[in-house]
C-alpha cells in the first residue's frame, strides 16, 4: 500500500506498480538494492510500467530505494523526475540518505515517539553539523578534530555539546575562545 505520496502523479504510479506487481519500489524491496532508470523514454527493466507511465504521466525518470521499517515490515521510497537523465549515481547516494531519515522517522512513529522529539534531534544534529563545518574551515582541522573541540569544550565547561555548537553558530563564542578553552 502507499503510505504517502507527494502528489497525484506519484500516487498514480505507486498504484500502477502495485497493480502490475513490478517497478522500482517493488524491485528495490525484493533485491535490497536501489533501482534507477534515468530515462524511461528509451525503455527500462519494467516495460509494462514504463509504457503506462510514459503514456499517462509527465514522469521520465524513476528511482526506488528500500526502507527497512522494522524487523517485520519493509517499504521503499520512490522518486520520480519529469526530466530524462535527472537521476545519476549521486542521486542514489542522496536518496539513500533521505531513505535513512525516513526510516528513522517511520520507526520512531511506530514506537510512538512524538514529532517534537524528532524535530529536537534533527535540530541538534544540524546545529552540531554547522558548528563542525565552521570549526573545520576556521581552524583547518578534520571533522573528527572539530567535533572533538566541541566535545572537550563541552566537558570542560559542563555544557551540552549542542549548546556549545549553537554558541559557535550564532557567534556568541568565537573560534578563538573555543580554541583557548581547549588549551590545558
Amino acid at each position: 500500500s502507499t503510505a504517502a505520496a507527494t502528489d497525484d502523479v506519484a500516487h498514480m504510479i505507486d498504484e500502477l506498480e502495485q497493480a502490475l506487481v513490478d517497478g522500482p519500489c517493488l524491485v528495490a524491496i525484493e533485491k535490497r538494492t536501489a533501482q534507477i532508470e534515468s530515462d524511461l523514454t528509451i525503455g527500462s527493466q519494467w516495460p509494462a510500467l514504463t509504457a503506462r507511465v510514459i503514456n499517462e504521466s509527465p514522469v521520465r525518470g524513476a528511482m526506488g530505494v528500500r526502507l527497512p521499517v522494522d524487523s517485520a515490515k519493509i517499504a521503499a521510497l520512490n522518486l520520480f523526475s519529469d526530466t530524462p537523465n535527472a537521476f545519476e549515481q549521486t542521486s542514489i547516494e542522496r536518496a539513500k540518505v533521505l531513505a535513512a531519515f525516513a526510516t528513522v522517522a517511520t520507526n520512531a512513529a511506530a514506537r510512538g515517539e512524538d514529532v517534537a522529539a524528532l524535530k529536537r534531534g534533527l535540530f541538534t544534529n544540524r546545529t552540531i553539523g554547522k558548528a563542525i563545518g565552521m570549526l573545520m574551515v576556521h581552524n583547518g582541522v578534520s571533522d573528527d578534530d572539530a567535533f572533538n573541540m566541541l566535545r572537550r569544550t563541552s566537558q570542560g565547561s559542563n555544557v551540552k555539546v549542542v549548546d556549545i555548537a549553537a554558541k559557535v553558530v550564532n557567534g556568541a563564542t568565537t573560534m578563538e575562545e573555543l580554541a583557548a578553552a581547549e588549551q590545558p
